[in-house]
């Protein structure tokens, strides 16, 4: 696994001091009114590149979305030897990196696609998930974009459908604390903490621990409303 040394992380700017006052609005809309948005080409053929992967496996799958190199996919797929495991990132420059963050391990893919549509096709396809992990996605910190957090987006309905245990980490508190009050709009529970387990598992991970920053871990059980 690297262990590659990274440079300082800025801590987060932001003009947001406290939870949105419109994300029980947002989050309350996407949960009513599902996105009927067309798939993208790229994200149908990774699709069929990832079901023709699995090749009719009926064992756990793990999703480990926005995983930029693959670092945190290859080390989640170490872990659990028993489970499939796909990472999915929507830039190509991250995924093509990949080379130098990959395992010698055999139970995983990474592949770039459009998350917002890789959950819908996974939940057309009638899959669940054993485990789901969010490590560090842009918290986009401005209020203005709100709807651009996974927890306020289109995508929200379908990560709560597909089920498993979801976790989040984030180097922002807010970030994990709106998370979680989303979680509770739907009626899910979830469980937040500090989190620091060496090694690290993701380039921005070790980053913001060299920087001296806090991680915090929201961890939620889908399978229990």
């Amino acid at each position: 696994m690297s262990t590659k040394s990274e440079q300082p992380a800025r801590a987060i700017s932001t003009n947001q001091d406290a939870p949105h006052d419109q994300l029980s609005k947002v989050v309350t809309k996407h949960l009513t009114k599902p996105t009927q948005k067309p798939f993208s080409e790229h994200t149908l053929d990774a699709f069929k590149h990832v079901m023709y992967w699995l090749d009719g496996w009926q064992g756990k799958i793990i999703l480990d979305s926005c995983c930029g190199v693959g670092e945190s996919t290859a080390s989640i797929a170490h872990a659990h030897p028993d489970c499939k495991v796909i990472g999915i990132d929507k830039s190509e420059m991250r995924t093509n990196k990949h080379a130098s963050y990959a395992a010698d391990v055999q139970n995983y893919l990474v592949i770039r696609a459009d998350l917002n549509d890789f959950l819908r096709l996974l939940i057309l396809e009638n899959i669940s998930l054993y485990k789901h992990y969010l490590l560090y996605p842009n918290p986009y910190p401005k209020s203005s974009q709100l709807q651009k957090r996974w927890h306020a987006s289109s995508a929200f309905p379908s990560i709560l459908q597909l089920g498993g245990i979801l976790e989040v980490r984030s180097n922002w508190p807010l970030y994990i604390q709106e998370f979680s009050m989303a979680l509770t709009i739907a009626n899910y529970a979830s469980h937040v903490e500090p989190y620091q387990l060496l090694p690290a598992i993701t380039p921005f991970e070790r980053k913001y621990w060299q920087s001296g920053q806090t991680s915090w871990r929201l961890v939620a059980d889908l399978n229990k409303a």
